[in-house]
């Protein structure tokens, strides 16, 4: 490691939507260009049929161009025998499933899939049942998922030092790893299980040094480091991102900080969005609606069975698992019969058969964005004829129950620290989730006047970059 890159600190920040890295080089932070026109990068992978890989927004746009319109064809496949390896599959990396069982069974496979989308791959380390996924013909690992995207943050870095140090190498082996308070998952061990995983997907993409560091007292880590000149406080750090909500208490003092306590719960915007989906989406599909047909004496009528198709439609990369005959045949009846909703059920049949699961997760996104900033906001997808106005009201309706949720986490942070809202001196509001206005709302109302927003989407990279020049953080946990 050259002399240059010794004395700098490097934080990656994988999140469960986003991702950003950042280098602290004992004075300045510097946001690493992950995508062309931004620090941000989507947390998301595309493999196509020949393995090769994409990551971030082209991984989006790969996806959407190649399924955009198409019509979903199922077929059954005969699985054949596990890998043996881990090796790497292209220039990216892909470290593969290992073991020598066969695999016996059939799987469902979508023949005219030209590749495979994958999102939010971090709510999943913390399940030891969802160890591997599969693509194609191929069973692999969660951090198979994760590798390329953390190779293509290595890859950023040691170009941005190479340019801004003119060296001729750069080596980029070292790393600040940020984790939630807590990873998703009700099994014991779910948090070293994750940890774990995370371990090892770095050390594939390179970085052989590691060192890890809760999310939310990274956040208020960077806050302090741009705010020097603040008195003696107590502080609440309140990082509410795309999967978790976490939260600490820490003390600062004139030259550093003590950490009082740590919170943390499975709940952010991939909650939300599935919320919005139900509530808005799912009764123009034909949630709620009868289903009549013949039965052997008489005619039988019942609700529709619309809980069968929830789960899938809500996890929209698995949801052209809906294209199989029990699922589309009642759909076909209720298009056929002369009743008034069959419309909704068209409506239904076409987003499985194009697969439009994922267009509607993003036009839901964009909807709570806007929300964020107007009083009102328009839902437009034309390719299932849904035109909504919503408002913040009808918003807020929706997600009350992450609310109240989001309030008690706020409150056991304070009970588990033993303190009350007047002993907080100061709140410290990130993450994509803390831009909603109800959630701000209840912040503000909590602890009046004491409530500052901090780069939402960067902070916890930031100060995961000065933790780990300062050698805050713990050695690898792996």
């Amino acid at each position: 490691m050259s002399k240059e890159t010794e004395t700098i600190g490097i934080g990656v920040d994988y999140g469960t939507s986003n991702s950003t890295a950042a280098i602290f080089d004992g004075n300045n932070i510097h946001l690493m260009p992950l995508e062309k026109t931004s620090p941000i990068m989507p947390s998301a992978t595309f493999i196509d049929k020949d393995f090769q890989i994409t990551t971030g927004q082209d991984a989006i746009l790969s996806y959407i161009e190649s399924n955009t319109g198409r019509k979903v064809e199922l077929s059954a496949e005969l699985l054949g025998e596990g890998r043996t390896s881990t090796g790497q599959i292209g220039d990216q990396g892909l470290p593969e499933e290992a073991g020598t069982d066969k695999i016996y069974g059939q799987s469902i496979v979508d023949t005219g899939q030209t590749g495979r989308l994958f999102r939010g791959i971090k709510r999943l380390l913390g399940r030891g049942k969802a160890q591997h996924l599969m693509v194609f013909d191929r069973p692999f690992r969660l951090v198979a998922m994760i590798t390329p995207l953390l190779l293509r943050i290595r890859k950023c870095m040691k170009q941005w030092l190479l340019d801004r140090l003119r060296l001729q190498q750069s080596t980029v082996n070292h790393v600040c790893i940020g984790h939630p308070v807590n990873f998703e998952g009700s099994e014991s061990g779910s948090n070293r299980t994750a940890l774990n995983l995370l371990s090892e997907a770095y050390s594939h993409a390179g970085f052989s040094q590691q060192s890890f560091y809760p999310e939310p007292i990274a956040a208020a880590l960077s806050y302090l480091h741009s705010n020097p000149d603040a008195v003696e406080q107590t502080l609440l750090a309140v990082d509410f991102g795309g999967g978790t909500l976490d939260l600490c208490v820490l003390k600062r003092t004139q030259d550093d900080f003590t950490v009082i306590a740590t919170h943390g719960i499975a709940l952010g915007g991939d909650h939300i969005d599935q919320l919005l989906f139900k509530k808005l989406i799912f009764p123009l599909l034909g949630k709620g609606e009868r289903w009549k047909r013949a039965g052997e004496d008489r005619e039988i009528e019942t609700v529709f069975p619309f809980e069968e198709y929830e789960e899938l439609l809500l996890n929209w990369a698995v949801s052209y698992m809906l294209n199989q005959n029990k699922y589309t045949t009642p759909l076909m009846q209720k298009i056929q019969s002369a009743d008034e909703d069959r419309g909704k059920f068209r409506r239904l049949y076409d987003l499985i058969k194009h697969n439009y699961s994922y267009l509607v997760v993003q036009a839901l996104k964009e909807l709570k964005a806007e929300l964020s900033a107007t009083h009102e906001a328009y839902l437009d997808i034309p390719e299932l004829d849904i035109e909504l106005v919503v408002s913040r009201d009808q918003f807020e309706a929706i997600i009350a129950e992450v609310l109240r949720d989001f309030e008690q986490a706020v409150q056991q942070m304070l009970f588990k620290c033993q303190m009350s809202t007047e002993q907080i001196q100061l709140v410290v509001r990130t993450g994509g989730s803390s831009l909603i206005p109800a959630v701000r709302e209840i912040l503000d109302t909590l602890f009046p006047g004491k409530v500052v927003e901090h780069d939402p989407f960067t902070s916890v990279a930031a100060g995961l970059a000065i933790a780990e020049f300062n050698g805050k953080a713990l050695g690898n946990m792996a």
